[in-house]
């Protein structure tokens, strides 16, 4: 049976308001910094002028690190919204259900064993997957799950992979350890790639624009969704194996950067209402914004030294999350 649904409204507003707050976030990440850069020289270096060291901080230094953190931001925003339908949970986010943890492990063993490139994402998306399903199969003892159930073997899953990550850097060479690190706390410094994760951001968000509806569904409930015609099986599950694939590619990215899923999608659902067909892509331009503002902060804060977007991120994130705690009892 075709799921039934009333025809979506189309609400450019939020979305055009959250573009304008990425432009300006990006803007100012790339303007702020040890050599403050005017907008008219700005304009000039991506008209393909300028002076030559305004063209080296910019396009090789300070917009790459910009837009990996967009990509990172959003990638990480989408995933949680995914985790939240798929839980039906506000506190599902993959940081706090070990998603980030476990592919933390994984990228960091990958790289202890001199694996480089597209390998260290294969073995960090393989971590997210075996973290994810440790804390699905474990946390379905009694045929189903329940928020508290779920949530606290996320916490116990995520200690676990994190004794894993200390024993990993005990072990490391001591020249190694210091950039390893700052990477694991959710640090952009060496983020000089951005391309593959917008590109799957980019990729993500055109993919799920159509199962929007399905989405709507199912985060009604599984019975719901299966009386409306919705296989909520196969549903549950990409949306699942998505969501481990996003973070993968964000913590490859940038490391190990908490709270950002958790915070972006639950501020949306207040503001816009709880209809992914606006939620998701909502959640990737605001997580994107977020997470280059707090790297802009990040950096500046206390100049010439840099702390990790992670401590950022996380001192947002912990007071958010006491509060949806709270409002959950």
């Amino acid at each position: 049976m075709a799921v039934a649904e009333a025809p979506h409204p189309f609400r450019p507003l939020p979305l055009l308001t959250l573009l304008g707050l990425a432009l300006v976030s990006l803007i100012l990440a790339i303007r702020v910094g040890s050599v403050a850069i005017p907008l008219n020289e700005l304009w000039q270096v991506l008209s393909g002028g300028g002076s030559a060291l305004h063209q080296t901080l910019i396009l090789e230094l300070r917009l790459p690190r910009a837009l990996a953190a967009f990509a990172t931001g959003g990638l990480l925003a989408v995933a949680g919204a995914l985790m939240q339908v798929l839980l039906r949970n506000p506190l599902a986010d993959p940081y706090i259900l070990g998603l980030s943890s476990g592919s933390a492990v994984g990228a960091l063993l990958a790289m202890l064993l001199g694996v480089t490139g597209i390998l260290v994402s294969g073995a960090a998306f393989t971590g997210a997957l075996i973290s994810a399903t440790l804390v699905f199969t474990l946390a379905n003892g009694g045929g189903s799950w329940t928020p508290t159930r779920l949530l606290l073997t996320g916490v116990i899953i995520s200690s676990g992979w994190t004794a894993l990550v200390t024993f990993m850097l005990a072990v490391s060479p001591a020249d190694k350890l210091p950039g390893m690190l700052f990477w694991l706390m959710g640090d952009l410094a060496y983020s000089t790639t951005p391309w593959p994760a917008m590109s799957v951001l980019v990729l993500t968000c055109l993919l799920l624009l159509p199962l929007g509806r399905s989405l709507n569904v199912l985060a009604r409930g599984p019975l719901q969704a299966a009386a409306l015609g919705i296989a909520v099986k196969p549903m549950e599950w990409s949306v699942y194996v998505l969501a481990s694939l996003l973070t993968a590619f964000a913590v490859t990215t940038a490391g190990s950067i908490g709270f950002v899923g958790l915070i972006v999608p639950h501020m949306l659902r207040l503001m816009l209402g709880n209809d992914q067909r606006l939620i998701l892509p909502a959640s990737a331009l605001a997580g994107g914004s977020l997470l280059t503002l707090a790297d802009t902060l990040a950096r500046s804060i206390i100049a010439p030294q840099q702390l990790p977007a992670g401590v950022i991120t996380a001192m947002l994130g912990v007071p958010t999350f006491l509060y949806l705690l709270h409002r959950s009892r």
